[in-house]
Order: C-alpha cells, then structure tokens, then sequence
C-alpha cells in the first residue's frame, strides 16, 4: 500500500505589544505532521519539527510539503531524524518541497538526512522562490546506504534536485551501479556522504556581504577538512554554497552545522542558537 501524505506550513508575522511575532499554522493529509511551535529565541523567530510518522518511504509513496512565509516572518524547520528511501519493486518514493518566501521573510530549512537505502528508487526535490528581499538558509544531506552497519548502497537509484528557479539549479541521479562516479577520484572518490549547504537571496547579494559568507564557510573548512572534502563557491550573486563528500554523514553534519552558525551570527546578528529536537 502506497503513501500519499501533503503538509502546508503557512508563517505569518505581526506585533504584539510592540514585539515581533512569528506564528504558524498549517494543515495536512495523510502521515505528515508539525509538531508545537517552539520559541527558544524569543517571539520572532518559530522553530517547528517536521515529524513522518511511518518513517520512512517505498516505492509509491509520495511526500508533498509546502511552505509560505510571510513578509517579515522567521521559521526554521527541521526533523527529529533521517528520512528513509527504502528498497523498491519498481516504483518511485517521491518527496517534493516547495519553499516561498516574501519580501523580507527568513527562512531556515534544515531536515536531518536522507539515506538512500540499497534498492531503492527514490527523488527528493526542493524547490525555492524568494521575493526580492527574501533570505534562506538550508541545507541537503545524502547518505548512500548505512556503511557503518555493514549495508551498503548496492542497487536502485537515488535523484536529488535543488532549485532557485531562473537562478540556480543542481540535480543529479546517482546509480549503485555506477562503480566510475561512486569510486573515481573525479566522482564521489568512495565517499558515501554527500552535503549540500546554501545562503540563497531573492535578488543580488551585495559583494561585501558575499564575500564575508565566503570567507566565514572558508575558515572553517581546515579544522574539518581531514575527515571530508569540502568547497565553497557562489555560483551566481544570490548563491553562497558550501560543498561536502565524506565517508559518513556525522562529519559533514558538523561541518554544516559550524558553517550555518557562524552565518547565523555574521550574516544575520543572530546567536547561534540550535533546534531543541538535535539535543535529544
């Protein structure tokens, strides 16, 4: 039996006795679910957790997620733990997110990983469109398979798209059979983790601004680089990305969650304060 489940995450910003106040409400079909909206910082800024509850999904199932955040509203989005792309008979898992931003909304999209279990045939699709004075921070993790206990990536598929349309565009579909990518010091050179980390703006990024996310992502990359390898690029004036191999997912989660701090603080004036659920 095949899944079907949608989520709408709707951020709304107003002010409450001279405060900011960001505030979310959100309707579902199907195993998707938000849980309480949390604020560790303050009213501004809503800290919500994503929850699936079969967790995970096969062949068929698809996840359709939505999320609008409204002119001068903060959320930041994450998850209790991986999402699973199990083996399939044939038939596509599919998750697609849609992220829309207006004018001077922030947003941060930071899900745990996704593992890409042998036989599967998967897609996970992220989709963003930001108003002119829009900002996001997120991120994207692959593990291909679990090495560390001895099941490793051996059949089936696994798509990943991420997309500022007009603007920026990566996709890729790695196949298990494909030993020249996954082994190659040109490809994935044997490493089973793959990262993405981006800064994404609605219109051009002032260069000194750009040139600080660069630099910020730069100083970090030494103190990690033994465990991973690691690049940082903007690959046009409204994208900063930050580039992650390595053998497993906990190095280059560390390396994300470094980098995403220190543009929190430099980027944003804000602490870097971490979603409640990764303590637990």
């Amino acid at each position: 039996m095949s899944w079907h489940a949608g989520l709408n995450l709707a951020y709304a910003h107003q002010t409450r006795d001279g405060q900011a106040h960001t505030t979310a409400r959100f309707a579902h079909s199907g195993p998707l679910r938000i849980l309480q909206s949390l604020y560790p910082e303050g009213l501004g800024i809503c800290h919500n957790v994503l929850v699936h509850p079969p967790g995970g999904l096969v062949g068929g199932d698809t996840l359709d997620i939505d999320v609008s955040v409204a002119p001068g509203a903060h959320g930041l989005i994450t998850t209790p733990g991986a999402t699973r792309f199990y083996r399939s008979e044939g038939a596509l898992a599919l998750q697609r997110s849609h992220l829309r931003l207006a004018d001077d909304a922030r947003l941060e999209w930071l899900p745990l990983e996704a593992i890409a279990y042998s036989g599967c045939v998967a897609e996970n699709r992220l989709t963003m469109e930001l108003a002119p004075t829009a900002q996001l921070m997120g991120w994207d993790l692959t593990a291909l398979g679990l090495p560390s206990a001895q099941a490793p990536f051996e059949r089936g598929s696994y798509l990943t798209h991420l997309e500022l349309p007009g603007q920026w565009l990566e996709r890729g579909r790695i196949d298990a059979g494909d030993t020249r990518l996954l082994q190659s010091p040109l490809g994935l050179s044997g490493h089973r983790c793959l990262a993405t980390l981006f800064w994404v703006c609605g219109s051009e990024i002032a260069r000194p601004q750009r040139e600080l996310a660069l630099e910020l992502a730069r100083a970090l990359l030494p103190a990690h680089s033994p465990a991973l390898a690691a690049g940082v690029t903007a690959p046009n004036p409204q994208v900063v990305v930050v580039r992650v191999l390595a053998p497993l997912v906990e190095p280059a989660m560390q390396l994300l969650k470094a980098v995403r701090n220190a543009w929190r603080t430099g980027l944003w004036g804000l602490p870097a304060t971490q979603p409640r659920v990764w303590g637990t």
